[in-house]
């Protein structure tokens, strides 16, 4: 059974940085395109970043672009979202999302076969 579980959200201020970890079980992350997801209060879920292949190659919104790292790390099998100087419309849920044994980028929500159950993230200014 496929488990991905978020952690690392919380409260934060513009100039502040958190990071987001994804912890997968019954999946290896090296192989599955890995993505994250953002969604705020009323509003669809929306791309933030995803990262993919053997050489993890990674692709992001364009308003994160400057500001967000995502990454993994095989040996832990987790997979990270750095936030730096996070904005306040940035805050929502964060959710981590896996589509195992598939190589490209994925940035539609309905391509991703696993979810995590989401890491709230709420920005001040």
């Amino acid at each position: 059974q496929v488990q991905l579980v978020e952690s690392g959200g919380g409260l934060g201020q513009t100039g502040d940085s958190l990071r987001l970890s994804c912890v997968a079980s019954g999946l290896t992350i090296h192989r599955p395109t890995m993505g994250w997801f953002r969604q705020a209060p009323g509003k669809d879920r929306e791309f933030v970043a995803a990262i993919t292949g053997p050489s993890d190659i990674e692709n992001k919104a364009d308003t994160v672009k400057s500001r967000f790292t995502i990454s993994r790390d095989n040996a832990k099998n987790t997979v990270y979202l750095k936030i730096n100087t996070p904005k306040p419309d940035e805050t929502g849920v964060y959710y981590c999302a896996a589509r195992p044994n598939y190589i490209g980028v994925i940035r539609t929500a309905r391509d991703y076969r696993y979810w995590g159950q989401g890491a709230q993230v709420t920005v001040s200014s």
